[in-house]
């Protein structure tokens, strides 16, 4: 079970309870009336319908946040519990960490990724996320300027473009915690994306050792990591699988030119092409 608490700490003698117990307490538990007196408390856990793997949970009798199953466990959340002002911004910004977390392990496991990879995917997602948010900002803007246009009463629109604005985005950074958590837990490591990347480049075509070098480095692995990973590859064995692949599509000369490009290094090309090219009068 993935753990979404922004701490790593230890969870505590209730972390034993299962889900099952927190589930039907989410579903059957009832609502609580809030007091009169300020003060805040969680009057009902209710299983989303949408995800039943998140919970909804209102505090005072309104709707406040969304938690995976497991942060509910690990906070230990039940109905009637009275809760601060803090504890409340605590518990939402758990609720969206948990909701970026694993969106970032679901795009991980895809396929190995390079710690590179996983920052500029999340720094990519923020970046969409505001965007579509100011977009979205000046769409309500336009609809409300259409109706003022009219002579309608836009109060209405108002009061919901308030309200989208104030709960819309993302309010907090996450990107080092969910990278320090999948690392952690070895879904993220720049060694194996490194093996994973030469395999998968050798399946396909052979690759020079200077081309997969660069791609690598471009990924973010380190020199350390790439050149052990490329030790015990032989660049005679690689040309030779694009040799066989492109022989009929150019002339030798075209061939050599190509290779080099490539990244092998020209005596080794020249030397290879001479070897499978039946011995060409022009190169002699």
């Amino acid at each position: 079970m993935e753990i979404y608490k922004l701490t790593d700490n230890t969870l505590g003698e209730d972390r034993g309870q299962s889900n099952n117990d927190m589930e039907g307490e989410a579903n059957g538990g009832g609502r609580k009336n809030g007091s009169n007196d300020g003060s805040l408390s969680v009057t009902e856990l209710k299983v989303g319908v949408k995800n039943p793997e998140r919970v909804n949970v209102y505090v005072n009798g309104k709707y406040a946040l969304s938690l995976d199953v497991a942060q509910v466990v690990d906070y230990k959340l039940k109905i009637g519990m009275v809760i601060d002002e803090e504890k409340l911004e605590e518990l939402k910004k758990a609720s969206e960490f948990g909701k970026e977390y694993q969106r970032a392990l679901e795009w991980v496991l895809m396929r190995p990724r390079s710690e590179r990879e996983v920052r500029d995917y999340l720094a990519k997602r923020r970046m969409t996320k505001e965007v579509k948010k100011r977009k979205a900002g000046w769409d309500r803007d336009r609809e409300i300027a259409e109706a003022i246009a009219r002579g309608e009463d836009a109060t209405s629109l108002q009061k919901k473009a308030k309200r989208i604005r104030e709960a819309g985005g993302t309010k907090y950074d996450f990107d080092d915690l969910i990278l320090e958590r999948l690392v952690e837990r070895g879904y993220v490591d720049d060694r194996r994306f490194a093996e994973w990347w030469v395999e998968n480049r050798n399946v396909r075509k052979g690759t020079s050792q200077k081309r997969l070098k660069m791609e690598l480095v471009k990924k973010g692995v380190g020199l350390g990591i790439v050149d052990e990973v490329l030790g015990g590859r032989n660049d005679s064995d690689e040309i030779e699988k694009i040799i066989a692949k492109k022989r009929s599509k150019y002339t030798d000369e075209k061939l050599i030119q190509y290779l080099c490009r490539q990244g092998f290094s020209y005596d080794l090309v020249r030397e290879k092409v001479i070897e499978m090219s039946e011995g060409d009068d022009w190169l002699i």
